[in-house]
């Protein structure tokens, strides 16, 4: 008997340190603040305080992750984070439309069980991101847009935001000088799309997308933002996907779920699979944006197709970037 546990010991002990030698799940989360038209002159004095918010939006996200939280949490809350300022065009800092009003838009995936939500036109509520989980959470439907958004939104016990809110002074004369000239009109494209995808511990992938539409938009015009399957999609066979672009080229195209589809039908990876969707599909016909996303394993992808896109991730192998520029 003595002889057996002598031998046997060593054989737990190795099998110990096998398990302790393997990898813990991969996980974490990969950002963008939009895809457009910034150069590094039209950035000078304020690149920093865009990293700056970038960064917190990351650092917010992954710290759920880090202590196991789910992949729709940090989404959620690195949205938050982008739509509480004025930088970005979601929440806060949302563009207006030709007639001087700011209409948000929002959606949120969860890829474990396709659970989704969304809200589109919606004037008051100050993160458009909570309201499309509470309509994935607390309701049987996908989509409620308006009115309707923002009175589901009262009768979970939420307080609606004076409009007010969200007039932002820098934000208007960028509106005004964008109806002047041309020029104006694609510096003031810088301001884009805010979104998230995320990879938690229990391999669970999410993403999430905010917006306040495009500048000088028709009022009750609404993007691909809050369509899943165009701006917004996750599924935990493959991956989940955050777009940011003219959202008419990405809601025709199909472009968050024509990724995950390249990649489930034609078995290719995350990264060929974006690529071809947005710098072949979506360039042939005049489309331009980009996408951020994390595959099932930790992969990410941040492709544009326009000279920058603010975006950054931070991952369980310790990689954390903030870029807004092409390297």
């Amino acid at each position: 008997m003595q002889q057996c546990i002598i031998k046997i010991i060593p054989l737990f002990y190795f099998c110990f340190q096998v398990l302790l030698a393997q990898p813990s799940q991969n996980f974490g989360i990969v950002i963008h603040g939009g895809a457009g038209y910034a150069t590094p002159e039209s950035m000078k004095g304020v690149e920093t305080e865009y990293l700056k918010v970038m960064q917190t939006a990351i650092d917010t996200g992954y710290a759920i992750l880090e202590k196991g939280g789910s992949a729709v949490n940090a989404v959620e809350a690195a949205i938050k984070i982008m739509e509480d300022s004025p930088l970005f065009n979601a929440g806060k800092g949302s563009v207006f439309t030709n007639i001087g009003t700011i209409e948000m838009d929002a959606s949120i995936m969860d890829g474990s069980g396709l659970k989704a939500g969304a809200v589109a036109n919606i004037r008051r509520i100050k993160n458009p991101i909570s309201a499309a989980k509470m309509v994935m959470d607390k309701t049987p439907h996908v989509l409620i847009i308006g009115k309707g958004a923002e009175n589901l939104w009262v009768a979970q016990g939420n307080n609606l935001t004076d409009t007010s809110y969200f007039y932002d002074k820098e934000r208007f004369e960028q509106w005004q000088k964008s109806k002047q000239s041309e020029k104006d009109k694609i510096n003031s494209k810088k301001h884009g799309t805010v979104g998230a995808a995320a990879l938690d511990k229990n391999g669970n992938l999410a993403a999430g997308t905010s917006t306040g539409g495009m500048m000088n938009k028709m009022p009750g015009r609404v993007g691909d933002s809050p369509i899943i399957g165009a701006g917004t999609y996750a599924n935990n066979q493959t991956c989940a996907v955050s777009c940011t672009g003219h959202g008419e080229f990405f809601i025709k195209h199909a472009v968050a779920y024509n990724i995950n589809a390249l990649m489930m039908y034609k078995n290719l990876s995350l990264e060929t699979a974006a690529t071809q969707v947005i710098q072949k599909e979506l360039k042939e016909v005049g489309g331009t944006g980009g996408i951020i996303a994390i595959d099932k394993t930790g992969n990410i992808s941040m492709e544009f197709n326009t000279p920058s896109m603010f975006r950054g991730y931070k991952l369980s192998n310790g990689k954390n970037e903030v870029l807004i520029f092409k390297k």
